[in-house]
């Protein structure tokens, strides 16, 4: 273990809030494994919980367009997202993986090995998402009514399903170079690049699906064009800017030739990141079915809950994340006293934060859910969830934090196994069992969910209290 260096005097805190603010939105060429701890926590921080924040409004306000369609529209959305969190399973796990490595080589001062591992990563990405587009394409009908859509689905769902899985390549893409600026310490950059996405997918969003003037309307499809179309430049602006080069990390091109050995690197430190989001994500089709078979009301109650939710939850995500980068760099720069302070003082203020949207959740469930329905039985089931969803917060505040603390470490496999047991294992059997067996309907799923995520939280800091993912290699 080398000695641990000093911070330097140049990376004094800001003058001011304001003068901080103004730095995490530009950006800074700062140092993250030498500056003081708050700082990096707040440069990191600030900008990824304003990009998940966006992120999840995009998702909040593309619900609430089609929600003005009903009930069967949203049950569209939700069950093509059905499928799409196992793209999304694929992306998130791929970004853990590259976080990781690219933090790593960025902590040991090796910004060669990071550039080329960001290039090789945009590889993985595109051949990633062929066979989803593929099976989007030319099994959408098939894949709806496996999860059980109903007739008005099945006639006009078929197009927003081609349309979100074909196109899927611009959503891989977008999380990959994400996570390389993420990585490298290029936050900002992340921001920026989905500040303009999902700015144009929120324009777009009322305008393609009611239509107007020359536009025709498409319906629920036209929420599906949107997306992609707001993606589409996302990513444009970010490989312009990843080949231009950011504050900590530029491509040449040079780099994009095929390197088997450093792509399948990339695949294989992913692989955990892969395997433990699809455990988590395929538990939530589980769910979803059991759901369906319930009725579409039910399905589109928890697709609203689950929106508020994401969109609530954000910046705990975003400041969970910080904790990801700070992690991987300090640990190769061998600081792995500083990376373990950087995340209890994160859980700190995730915890904090939870508290207060477990409270409005608690309160204000009906009022929340209200504003994207109008149907009393979906306001009542969606009020339920956010109301059950309420008494573990806190809890979960933690889990994400330490999730991400082994993920940044580049231990993706330890996490993969606590989701077998607590989502396959306890979530899906519990709330199969509430639901059908006892008859408790979409109230039992609700339950399953608090137990399963409560006791997931609990486990997962005991783990990453004991320390052993500070000797992960990668």
């Amino acid at each position: 273990m080398h000695a641990t260096p000093p911070d330097t005097p140049a990376a004094a805190p800001p003058d001011s809030l304001w003068q901080g603010l103004r730095d995490a939105i530009r950006g800074t060429n700062a140092d993250y494994t030498r500056i003081p701890l708050r700082r990096a926590v707040f440069l990191l921080a600030v900008p990824m919980v304003l990009e998940l924040v966006l992120e999840s409004t995009f998702a909040v306000v593309d619900i609430f367009f089609v929600a003005k369609l009903g009930p069967s529209a949203v049950a569209t959305v939700g069950l093509t997202e059905s499928y799409l969190f196992l793209l999304y399973s694929i992306a998130m796990g791929l970004a853990m993986g590259i976080t990781a490595l690219v933090a790593r080589r960025v902590g040991e001062g090796d910004g060669e090995a990071a550039s080329v591992t960001a290039a090789q990563a945009l590889w993985v990405a595109v051949l990633a998402s062929v066979p989803f587009a593929l099976a989007g394409i030319v099994w959408a009908r098939e894949l709806l009514a496996l999860m059980g859509a109903d007739a008005w689905t099945l006639r006009h769902g078929v197009g927003y399903m081609q349309w979100m899985l074909g196109g899927n390549v611009v959503i891989l893409l977008l999380f990959v170079i994400n996570a390389i600026f993420r990585g490298a310490g290029d936050a900002a950059i992340a921001m920026r690049v989905l500040w303009v996405a999902n700015g144009l997918n929120i324009l777009l969003d009322p305008l393609l699906i009611f239509g107007w003037g020359p536009v025709p309307a498409f319906g629920v499809e036209g929420a599906a064009i949107a997306t992609n179309i707001g993606r589409g430049v996302g990513v444009l602006m970010q490989l312009w800017i990843l080949f231009r080069g950011g504050q900590h990390i530029r491509v040449l091109g040079s780099q994009i030739a095929w390197h088997g050995a450093t792509l399948w690197h990339i695949v294989r430190t992913s692989l955990g990141g892969v395997g433990q989001m699809i455990v988590a994500m395929t538990s939530w089709i589980f769910l979803m079915r059991i759901l369906a078979s319930i009725g579409s009301e039910a399905v589109a109650g928890a697709t609203i809950a689950i929106r508020v939710m994401m969109f609530t939850m954000m910046p705990a995500w975003g400041m969970s994340n910080a904790a990801a980068t700070l992690v991987g760099q300090n640990l190769g720069a061998q600081r792995s006293d500083r990376a373990e302070a950087a995340v209890w003082q994160i859980g700190r203020a995730n915890m904090a934060y939870l508290i207060v949207i477990a409270l409005l959740f608690f309160f204000l469930p009906r009022e929340l859910v209200g504003v994207f329905s109008d149907d009393a039985r979906v306001v009542a089931i969606g009020a339920e969830w956010l109301r059950i969803l309420s008494y573990s917060l806190f809890v979960y505040g933690w889990w994400m934090v330490s999730v991400q603390a082994f993920n940044g470490a580049g231990d993706t496999v330890t996490p993969t196994w606590i989701n077998v047991v607590f989502f396959w294992m306890i979530q899906i059997p519990l709330a199969w069992w509430l639901a059908l067996r006892l008859q408790l309907g979409h109230t039992g799923v609700f339950w399953a969910v608090f137990v399963s995520e409560t006791a997931v939280g609990l486990f997962t800091l005991w783990l990453f209290s004991r320390g052993r993912w500070k000797s992960k290699q990668v």
